[in-house]
C-alpha cells in the first residue's frame, strides 16, 4: 500500500461515514423508536448490503484499470470534481432534516440490506472515490480490497455508534445546531479533498 494515499483515504472516508445519509437515518430512526438491539440488527443488514455493493464496485474498477488506463484516469478527474460538488452540497444543506421511512416491525436485517445495496449515493461516491487512491505502481486488486474492507469496518463501527446513541437519547445527538456544524465541517473537508486530489492528478 501507498501509505501517503492510504492515510488521506482513511481521513476522508471517516468524514464520509459519520455524515448522516439514508443508512444512518434509518439506523437512527430505528434506534429511537425500537431500541438499541433492533437498531444493531439494522446495522448488520446495512453492513452486509454495503459489503456486496463495495465488492461489485471494486471488481468493476479493477476490470477497468486492467483494460483501459485512459478510462480509469477519466474516472479520477470525475471523482475529484464529484468530491468538490458533494462538499458544496453538504455545506449548503448542513443541518437540514432527512426524512426516513418509518422503521418496520419485522425483518430489520433485510430492510437494512435493501437500503444499503440500493443507496445511489454509495454507488456514485465510491465509484468516483476509490480510483483517487490507487497507486499505479502497486497491484490494484489488493489496494481495492484493503480500501473496501477498511471502509466497511469504519461504516459498521460508526453506524453501530449511531444506533447506540439513538437508543440512548436521539435528541442529544441530533440537535439542529450540532447537525449544521457537522455538515459544514464535513463539506469543507470534502471540498478540500477534491481540490487536493485534482492538484495531485495534475502534478502526477
Amino acid at each position: 500500500m501507498n501509505y501517503h494515499l492510504f492515510s488521506a483515504y482513511l481521513f476522508i472516508t471517516f468524514i464520509l461515514v459519520i455524515v448522516p445519509g439514508p443508512i444512518v437515518t434509518l439506523v437512527i430512526a430505528t434506534g429511537a423508536t425500537r431500541g438499541i438491539q433492533t437498531a444493531l440488527l439494522t446495522v448488520a443488514g446495512t453492513t452486509l448490503g454495503t459489503a456486496v455493493l463495495l465488492a461489485c464496485i471494486a471488481v468493476g474498477l479493477n476490470w477497468i484499470l486492467k483494460t483501459s488506463a485512459e478510462v480509469f484516469e477519466v474516472l479520477r478527474w470525475i471523482g475529484a470534481a464529484y468530491l468538490v460538488w458533494l462538499g458544496v452540497q453538504t455545506w449548503r444543506h448542513a443541518g437540514e432534516s432527512v426524512n426516513a421511512p418509518p422503521p418496520p416491525h419485522h425483518v430489520y436485517i433485510w430492510r437494512g440490506f435493501l437500503v444499503a445495496i440500493t443507496n445511489p449515493k454509495t454507488i456514485a461516491f465510491f465509484t468516483a472515490f476509490l480510483p483517487q487512491f490507487i497507486d499505479p505502481n502497486l497491484p490494484a486488486g489488493y489496494q481495492l480490497l484493503v480500501m473496501c474492507a477498511v471502509s466497511l469496518v469504519m461504516a459498521a463501527i460508526t453506524d453501530a455508534g449511531w444506533a447506540m446513541a439513538a437508543g440512548a437519547g436521539r435528541a442529544l445527538f441530533l440537535k439542529q445546531a450540532s447537525a449544521r456544524w457537522l455538515g459544514r465541517v464535513s463539506g469543507a473537508v470534502l471540498v478540500g479533498g477534491g481540490v487536493w486530489l485534482s492538484l495531485a492528478r495534475r502534478s502526477a
